[in-house]
C-alpha cells in the first residue's frame, strides 16, 4: 500500500517518473513476495528503522502464541528436558512423540548454529545465544584481553575507534581500567569508518585485543573485514567484531574471515523482538583457551551439580552465564529460516538495490534544501541503511513520527533511512523520501 501524501515542492512529473521507476523495481524483485510475510507492511507507515528493530514475522506472532498455550502453559518446568531418570524410562521415539526432544536447554545452541549457518557463516559448535549486546561484549573482550596479557604482559592495549557504538566504546574503557589496561583510539571519519591505513598504525606489540564494526551503526560504512582481521592478527593481537547492523542484512564468514570472536543482536534484522538476546561468537580453536569473566551455573561442566566450585563446561556451553532467556529467543527462529530460504547474498543484491536507490532520491530531492549524504556512496563500502544530514534532522525526525514516517535520528544531524531487504519495498522508499523532503522544507 503507498502513502497518499502532499509532496509540497516536487513537482508532479517527477513524483510520476519515480512512482513509475518505484512499481518497476519492485515487479522485478524476487524477494518481494515475502513482504506480506511482516506484520503490519500492508498498511500506509513508512519503516525506516529496521536496522534499529525489525517488523515481526506474522509465524512469530503463531509462534510465540503456541509456545505461551502449550510449551510453557503445557509443559512447563518438564520444557527444560526429560526429568531425571526420565531418559531411562522413555525410549527417544516416544519423548519425541511427546514433544520432549525439544528441549529448551539445547535451544540457544540450535538457534546459535542456526545463525552461523543462515547470516554468518559459521559452522556449528560456535555460536551461542545468551545474554545481551552488552554483556556478550563484555565477557568476550575481557576474555580476550586476559588472553593475551597471559600470552605477553606487554599487550595492554584494546584498540577501538571513537565512532564505535557508545556501548563498544563503554565497554573497551571499563575492561581497560578494571585490568590495568589502556585504550588506543582510532580517530575516523564519522561519515565512513577504519579503514586498512588506519588500523596498521593502530596496532603493535602492545595490542591485546582489537574492537570493530562491521557495519558502522552512524554512517553505516561497511568495513573490510577480511583485511582488518588479517592485520590485527600479523601484529599478534586478538579481533572481536561487532555485528549488530550486518547480521542478517550483509554477508559475512566468520570462519572463512578467520575471525576470533564476534557478538551481534537479534532484534535489528533478525527480527527477534524489543530486546531479544544477542549472540556470540568463538572459534573452535579458541574455545577452550578463554576464561569468560562472569561464571554462572548454565556454563559448568555439569549444570545439576551445584557442586562447592565452578568448573567451565567444554566447548560454547562455558561462555553462558544464567539460565538462557527462552521467551526471547523465539521469534528469529522464523526470520533465520526465511533467510536460510533465500539466501543471505539475495537480501544483500536486494539491500544494495534498496540503497542505492534512496541515495538517488537524496540528490534529487534532498540536496536541493542542502540534505548531504552521511554515508558511503560506493555501495561495496556501505551497509544496509543511508545516514542524511542536515542541522534540522532532530526537528525532521519528531515531524515523520507524528505522521507516521519512522526514520531514526543521531546526531550530529542525520537521520538514518534503515531498509530492511525482506520487509522494505521499493515503493515505501519513495514515499518516506518524499515525507523527508517536505519535512526537511517544513523545518528549514
Amino acid at each position: 500500500m503507498t502513502r497518499t501524501e502532499p509532496a509540497g515542492g516536487v513537482d508532479g512529473p517527477v513524483i510520476t517518473r519515480l512512482q513509475a521507476e518505484a512499481s518497476a523495481l519492485d515487479d522485478a524483485d524476487p524477494l518481494r513476495r515475502h513482504r506480506d510475510a511482516f506484520v503490519g507492511a500492508e498498511t500506509a507507515l513508512v519503516y525506516f528503522d529496521g536496522n534499529s528493530l525489525g517488523r515481526p514475522l506474522r509465524a512469530s506472532v503463531d509462534r510465540l502464541t503456541a509456545f505461551a498455550r502449550d510449551q510453557w502453559g503445557g509443559r512447563l518446568i518438564r520444557g527444560w528436558g526429560p526429568a531425571p531418570g526420565g531418559s531411562a524410562q522413555r525410549t527417544s521415539d516416544e519423548r519425541r512423540g511427546r514433544g520432549e526432544d525439544e528441549s529448551w536447554m539445547q535451544l540457544p545452541f540450535e538457534i546459535g548454529d542456526a545463525i552461523g549457518r543462515a547470516a554468518i557463516g559459521a559452522a556449528a559448535g560456535q555460536t551461542v545465544v545468551g545474554d545481551s549486546t552488552t554483556v556478550l561484549l563484555y565477557k568476550l573482550v575481557r576474555a580476550a584481553f586476559d588472553a593475551a596479557v597471559a600470552g605477553d604482559a606487554a599487550r595492554v592495549e584494546i584498540v577501538v575507534d571513537r565512532d564505535n557504538f557508545p556501548t563498544d566504546r563503554y565497554i573497551v574503557e571499563g575492561i581497560a581500567a578494571e585490568r590495568g589496561g589502556r585504550v588506543r583510539w582510532v580517530d575516523v571519519d564519522v561519515t565512513s569508518g577504519v579503514t586498512a591505513e588506519l588500523l596498521r598504525e593502530a596496532v603493535g606489540p602492545q595490542t591485546a585485543v582489537v574492537l570493530l564494526s562491521h557495519v558502522a551503526y552512524r554512517s553505516g560504512f561497511l568495513a573490510d573485514a577480511p583485511t582488518l582481521t588479517r592485520i590485527a592478527h600479523d601484529a599478534g593481537a586478538f579481533i572481536v567484531w561487532d555485528l549488530c547492523h550486518s547480521a542478517g542484512s550483509v554477508p559475512v564468514e566468520a570462519d572463512a574471515w578467520d575471525f576470533d570472536l564476534a557478538v551481534g543482536c537479534t532484534y535489528k534484522y533478525l527480527n527477534g523482538g524489543p530486546g531479544s538476546p544477542a549472540f556470540a561468537y568463538v572459534a573452535s580453536r579458541l574455545q577452550d583457551r578463554l576464561v569468560q569473566p562472569i561464571p554462572g551455573w548454565m556454563g559448568a561442566a555439569n549444570v545439576f551439580a551445584m557442586g562447592p566450585s565452578y568448573a567451565p563446561a567444554a566447548g560454547m556451553r562455558r561462555f553462558l552465564s544464567g539460565t538462557p532467556p527462552i521467551v526471547g529467543m523465539l521469534a528469529m527462529q522464523d526470520t533465520l529460516a526465511l533467510i536460510e530460504e533465500v539466501g543471505i547474498e539475495a537480501i544483500r543484491t536486494k539491500s544494495i538495490a534498496l540503497t542505492d536507490f534512496a541515495v538517488r532520491l537524496a540528490d534529487d530531492l534532498l540536496a536541493p534544501h542542502g540534505v548531504t549524504i552521511a554515508s558511503p556512496r560506493d555501495a561495496a563500502a556501505r551497509g544496509g541503511h543511508v545516514t542524511l544530514s542536515h542541522a534540522a534532522m532532530r526537528r525532521v525526525t519528531a515531524r515523520l513520527w507524528a505522521q507516521d514516517v519512522i526514520p531514526d535520528y543521531r546526531d550530529p544531524g542525520g537521520l538514518r533511512i534503515g531498509l530492511s531487504p525482506l520487509s522494505t519495498s521499493f515503493a515505501e522508499t519513495l514515499d518516506g523520501l518524499l515525507a523527508v523532503e517536505a519535512a526537511v522544507r517544513a523545518e528549514a
